[in-house]
């Protein structure tokens, strides 16, 4: 009987001490303090507006890419038979990056060859710079997302050992593990948020790179049709 009563409060205890192990991330948040909400708040934020510059960015890219295979072929055509003005309205409806530079070569035929080479150029660094559009804020999220979720460890632990201090000496396990687990939410938040800006980031600029290269391809192409002999 008494093994029984001694059985049935063990497991009533490790009921307990499971009940008290399991970790909600709302209620975490929740009793982190306003210093914490605020911090998690902001690293939400960012996180948001990193996956919108992401998809944003991604999308452009795709369809700046999408060029015809047969666009150069046709624009040869057009520019032996001396037909300008057709070869400038195929670029105008094709709408691309690589559409934009050509026509502005065929808008300077007749000049010398580098006079159209640097106009080319010219347009490139636009056309890159527009490609890159706000690329650079996910850099600046995937470096400081981090800071900011150790700046909420930090005030996180100075938090709980003010508690501590507060308390007449006495080290309160149970404060101390809670302070603890709050600090640490911060850092994970930031963390993650910086690692998906950081990821999304170099993806993108991979992907900015193979529309800069075909560009230069297509660049190159059309200048040397120009400096082919008649």
């Amino acid at each position: 009987m008494l093994a029984s009563t001694i059985q049935d409060g063990a497991e009533l205890l490790t009921d307990e001490e499971t009940t008290e192990k399991t970790l909600s991330i709302i209620e975490l948040i929740g009793s982190g303090g306003t210093a914490g909400q605020v911090i998690i708040g902001l690293l939400f934020i960012l996180l948001v507006v990193a996956i919108y510059i992401y998809f944003e960015r991604l999308f452009a890219i795709k369809a700046a890419s999408k060029v015809d295979a047969n666009f150069m072929n046709q624009i040869k055509d057009h520019v032996t038979n001396g037909k300008i003005d057709s070869a400038q309205t195929l670029c105008d409806q094709v709408n691309s990056p690589v559409s934009r530079l050509i026509n502005k070569g065929i808008s300077r035929i007749g000049k010398p060859l580098e006079d159209i080479n640097t106009a080319i150029e010219n347009a490139g660094r636009l056309e890159v710079y527009g490609l890159e559009k706000n690329v650079s804020i996910l850099a600046t999220i995937s470096g400081a997302a981090p800071m900011i979720g150790f700046l909420g460890t930090v005030i996180g632990m100075i938090l709980s050992i003010f508690e501590i201090a507060n308390s007449g000496g006495q080290i309160d396990i149970k404060l101390l593990a809670d302070g603890l687990y709050t600090a640490m939410t911060t850092t994970v938040a930031g963390l993650i948020v910086g690692i998906v800006g950081y990821i999304a980031y170099n993806h993108l600029v991979v992907k900015t790179d193979k529309v800069v290269y075909q560009m230069e391809a297509n660049s190159l192409e059309f200048l040397d049709h120009l400096n082919e002999p008649i």
